[in-house]
């Protein structure tokens, strides 16, 4: 590992480890640097900000999640993100909860938009809901994740996958037949 990973990842550490005993508002980049033994002058160098640190922890925990093995679809790529979000659920729900300018929430939308297109391409041959829908695809995603977060997080990954693609394949049927275009 280089030196330049090695500084990023134990200020990650850090950070997930502040997140889990406070809120992201209230933790300030100088503790994100005691908490590994760094100077803010480091923290900078790798850094654009705390927010950008967010990002950075799950841009690389989400590329070693896709490149690690091979999905059949976009559900099982789902299911491997909701492990991951399971595995470090307190930091993720925090995330979830930040606001404004560059936040974690912006971000996983930009970062997930190939998955959410290939949802919808599954779903659809229309091109107007493959193109206007993924904002909405990735806004539901994370809404329910957080939910799934929050109330404990009680069914597995699969089983939360599994029940989120029954609502959304439901609505749509039900949708067809209510409302035919």
């Amino acid at each position: 590992m280089s030196d330049t990973t090695l500084t990023k990842e134990l200020l990650a550490q850090s950070m997930k480890k502040l997140m889990k005993k406070k809120s992201f508002d209230k933790i300030s980049v100088i503790d994100i640097c005691e908490g590994c033994g760094m100077n803010r002058k480091s923290f900078y160098y790798h850094f654009k900000d705390k927010y950008d640190l967010v990002n950075w922890i799950f841009y690389s925990d989400f590329i070693l999640l896709t490149t690690q093995r091979r999905y059949e679809n976009g559900w099982d790529l789902l299911v491997a993100v909701s492990e991951l979000f399971k595995k470090d659920k307190v930091f993720y729900r925090r995330a979830m909860e930040i606001e404004g300018q560059n936040c974690f929430r912006d971000f996983f939308c930009e970062s997930t938009t190939p998955i959410f297109s290939l949802f919808l391409k599954e779903l659809s041959d229309d091109e107007i809901l493959q193109e206007k829908g993924i904002p909405y695809m990735t806004d539901a995603f994370l809404a329910v994740m957080k939910r799934w977060l929050i109330d404990g997080g009680d069914q597995t990954p699969e089983e939360f996958v599994s029940n989120l693609r029954v609502v959304l394949t439901g609505i749509g049927k039900v949708a067809d037949k209510k409302f035919p275009v």
